[in-house]
């Protein structure tokens, strides 16, 4: 067992990307799984074309036998026309329904000429056949919307309390001092799912120690705990990890914190792990997440172990 009371146990890597799309060449980053039969999931994905812009791909994953059983060829939704505000990407978050209606949210890529890159916030909906569509034309929420230099990926939950709350990244500055952003896990609340009101709850950090956040995922305890997984840099030049918080009587723990998870000796996830999607699938809790390259060398999947 770990310090946070949590273990995970590497399962391998399941995908592997094959380059069989010219908009679906290389990485699988930002694992997001859906189910779509009793022991099947879809797990969707953030490929890159030959420019490094992001489209959403998928493969179709058998828990049971642990098998891949169709790997799609064309993607799901591809980045934009020249113009759009994703033309440079789609780099996806969680889903999460209202009423009948299910919605995937995606980082986009704005990179303007002569300045920095951000990222804003877009919205897809996810079709009665898993298919993908655009939900509107505009950003579903801009930097401006929430005064940040930059956002990136969203988690979307039923709240406990009423409605929805959002965990989402935000930048803070693009140089903390240490050569590294300082971008930090913020929450967001909302009533219908639509239009939402930034809140003052923020995931622990520390300058050199946990400053670059991105991709939280949570899950939700009986007795009322919820555990959130994310990816971090520290600020001293160590690659991606994957960092854990704790919430439990109102307040979120120090981070980085003990996730359980950490790189392996060699091969395909050593240099680097992050971008983590928890799931549940029968009476077990499962994490799809990234190893070196930002997806660059696929998808592993890893069993909780409490």
């Amino acid at each position: 067992m770990t310090g946070s009371g949590y273990s995970w146990i590497k399962k391998g890597r399941i995908f592997a990307p094959k380059g069989l799309h010219p908009k679906l060449l290389s990485h699988a980053a930002n694992p997001l799984a859906m189910p779509l039969a009793k022991d099947i999931f879809r797990v969707f994905y953030s490929g890159r074309d030959a420019k490094n812009r992001s489209s959403v791909g998928a493969f179709d994953y058998d828990m049971k036998s642990a098998q891949v059983i169709e790997d799609h060829e064309e993607p799901f939704f591809c980045s934009g026309l020249s113009g759009s505000y994703y033309e440079n990407g789609v780099s996806i978050g969680n889903c999460y329904s209202v009423g009948i209606k299910t919605y995937m949210l995606f980082m986009a890529w704005p990179n303007p000429e002569n300045a920095h890159w951000y990222g804003d916030i877009g919205r897809l909906i996810v079709n009665d056949d898993m298919t993908l569509s655009l939900d509107q034309d505009t950003p579903f929420i801009s930097c401006r919307d929430f005064n940040s230099i930059s956002l990136s990926y969203p988690w979307v939950q039923p709240s406990d309390l009423k409605g929805f709350e959002m965990w989402y990244g935000t930048t803070e500055t693009w140089d903390a001092g240490n050569d590294e952003m300082l971008h930090v896990i913020k929450s967001a609340a909302s009533s219908d799912g639509q239009i939402w009101e930034q809140t003052d709850k923020v995931i622990p950090f520390a300058i050199g120690t946990a400053q670059a956040f991105s991709r939280p995922t949570i899950l939700k305890n009986p007795d009322g705990t919820q555990d959130m997984w994310f990816s971090y840099r520290s600020g001293s030049g160590t690659p991606y990890r994957i960092g854990h918080s704790r919430f439990s009587d109102g307040v979120w723990s120090q981070t980085p914190g003990d996730p359980g998870i950490d790189v392996s000796r060699s091969g395909w996830d050593s240099e680097m792990i992050e971008y983590p999607f928890v799931f549940k699938y029968e009476d077990k809790i499962f994490m799809l997440y990234n190893g070196n390259g930002y997806g660059e060398t696929g998808i592993g999947l890893a069993e909780l172990q409490r």
